[in-house]
């Protein structure tokens, strides 16, 4: 039996927790978190999914691509720099026809437009991906994650 017991709240911790809500019959489902967002999540169509949703693995990238993003924003704005632009593309591989298929390495390119000085763009990215974002910490143990950034 699986214990359904929600995680104990402890003070040196933050609690968070997401719902999830089976939409159909398939594999289409709606996430929901503290924000009260509704995130859509579904398998693709040569398993029995309707596309209706990212997919689990998906969710991951976009996530690490957030967290980055809103602590890159932050520093950039601490340091008094102008952002006219802001888009990261992220790149996961994955193994071939592995079960489990975890990610095995991540590149992420920012790509920024503004009043930008590269040097203050570099130190925050370092800063995100070294120090701040949770989501880098809990892939980089398995997984090698790279970047690159380029300014218009």
């Amino acid at each position: 039996m699986i214990d359904s017991q929600p995680v104990d709240t402890i003070q040196e911790y933050t609690t968070m927790q997401v719902e999830l809500v089976r939409v159909d019959d398939a594999f289409h489902f709606e996430a929901l978190g503290k924000s009260g967002v509704a995130q859509h999540i579904d398998a693709a169509t040569d398993i029995g999914g309707h596309n209706a949703g990212a997919r689990p693995m998906e969710m991951m990238l976009m996530g690490l691509a957030g967290c980055s993003a809103i602590d890159v924003i932050l520093i950039l704005k601490k340091q008094k720099q102008v952002i006219e632009d802001f888009r990261l593309k992220v790149d996961g591989l994955r193994e071939k026809d592995a079960i489990p298929a975890p990610f095995k390495k991540i590149h992420i390119t920012y790509l920024l437009k503004g009043q930008l000085n590269p040097e203050k763009v570099k130190r925050a990215i370092d800063l995100s991906m070294d120090k701040y974002c949770s989501a880098t910490a809990q892939l980089r143990p398995s997984t090698e994650i790279t970047y690159s950034f380029e300014i218009s």
